[in-house]
C-alpha cells in the first residue's frame, strides 16, 4: 500500500468502528472543559470525570474558583495526582481569566498556553472541543499509535503532530484524534496488546509489530 492508501484506509477503518465519538472528559463548558483537561496530565479521563464534580460543584467558573483556597482545590482534587502543583495552576489561571478575560476563556492557541498549566496538548484539546477549532493533540496513545502505523518517526510528540497534521485532512483532524485515542484504548494498548484484533495495525503497520 502507498502512504496515502494507508492514511485513507485508517480514516475508513476508524470511521466505521467509532462513527461517533464521544468527549472524554465531562465538562459544560469551555472553562470546566480547560479545568478538566489540566487535572487529566498524568491521570486517566475515568479518574477525572470522578473527581469535577465535587470540584465543579464547589466552583464551575473562574469568580466562584477563584475564591476557593488552593488547599481546598488541592484537597479535591488529590486523587487525580499532582495535586499541588494543579491546584495552584486552578486557582493562578482563574484569577489569570478573571483579570485579563473578564472571566472568559479565550479561544486562542498564544493565549491559553500563556495560563498556567497549560501547555500545547491542553490548549489544543479546548481549542477543538470547546471551540470547534481544527487541532490535532497528541497524546501517549496516538503517539504510540501513529509510530505503530508508520505515520511518523515517533521521535517525540511535537514531531507526531506535524506529521499528523500534514497526512490526515484538516477538516477530520478534530474527530480523528478522539478515534484514534478510543482504538488505542480498546484495540492497541500498550500492554496487553492482542494483534488479532488490531485490524489497522495488521494491514498498516511496521514491520517489527506484525511478528
Amino acid at each position: 500500500m502507498t502512504k496515502a492508501e494507508k492514511v485513507q484506509f485508517i480514516i475508513d477503518e476508524l470511521e466505521r468502528i467509532y462513527p461517533e465519538v464521544p468527549v472524554p472528559l465531562d465538562h459544560t463548558d469551555a472553562y470546566t472543559l480547560l479545568i478538566a483537561v489540566l487535572l487529566s496530565a498524568q491521570c486517566t479521563d475515568e479518574r477525572v470525570n470522578k473527581i469535577t464534580p465535587a470540584l465543579f460543584a464547589r466552583a464551575n467558573n473562574p469568580f466562584d474558583m477563584a475564591n476557593v483556597p488552593v488547599e481546598e482545590i488541592r484537597e479535591i482534587i488529590k486523587p487525580c495526582g499532582l495535586s499541588p502543583r494543579k491546584s495552584k495552576a486552578i486557582s493562578v489561571l482563574s484569577h489569570m481569566l478573571i483579570d485579563k478575560y473578564n472571566g472568559e476563556v479565550p479561544a486562542s492557541f498564544e493565549q491559553l498556553e500563556e495560563l498556567p498549566g497549560v501547555g500545547h496538548k491542553t490548549a489544543s484539546v479546548v481549542m477543538a472541543q470547546a471551540f470547534d477549532v481544527p487541532a490535532f493533540p497528541v497524546d501517549t496513545h496516538i503517539h504510540r499509535l501513529l509510530y505503530r502505523w508508520g505515520m511518523t518517526t515517533g521521535k517525540n510528540v511535537d514531531q507526531t503532530e506535524k506529521d499528523a497534521k500534514r497526512l490526515f485532512p484538516r477538516e477530520l483532524w478534530n474527530k480523528l484524534h478522539l478515534q484514534i485515542i478510543f482504538y488505542g484504548r480498546e484495540f492497541c494498548p500498550a500492554r496487553g496488546w492482542d494483534i488479532s484484533k488490531d485490524t489497522i495495525t495488521q494491514k498498516v503497520g511496521r514491520a517489527q509489530f506484525l511478528k
